[in-house]
């Protein structure tokens, strides 16, 4: 499987996480949700490509418009539920650069249904 962005040696490696691709995130839950129920079998591979992509690189107009057709949503949801898994992933890394408890703490119920 390619590796999207810097692989983990590779100097410029800019916060790449090589579990990017099978993490459970918001967005790849959300794009399999919408995709398996539109009846796409390849649901999960899908979600698989879109959801690393989605944090690593971001989405343009046209990866949005293709999952909002394929998903049957229009562009601002599938926008909502990128920008929802952005959200996530920059509470995430507040986690692991300051992890004290009280974030911990506020964050513990989110951290427990991802994994």
């Amino acid at each position: 499987m390619p590796v999207i962005g810097p692989g983990p040696g590779d100097p410029e490696n800019d916060d790449w996480d090589p579990g990017w691709e099978d993490q459970d995130t918001p967005f790849r839950r959300w794009l399999h949700d919408k995709l398996t129920a539109a009846g796409f079998e390849c649901a999960a591979d899908a979600a698989g490509i879109y959801a690393p992509a989605n944090r690593y690189n971001g989405l343009d107009d046209a990866q949005m418009g293709l999952i909002a057709i394929l998903t049957g949503v229009g562009p601002d949801a599938v926008r909502a539920a990128h920008k929802a898994d952005l959200g996530a992933w920059s509470r995430e890394q507040q986690l692991r650069d300051h992890p004290d408890l009280a974030v911990l703490d506020a964050d513990l119920d989110r951290i427990r249904h991802r994994s």
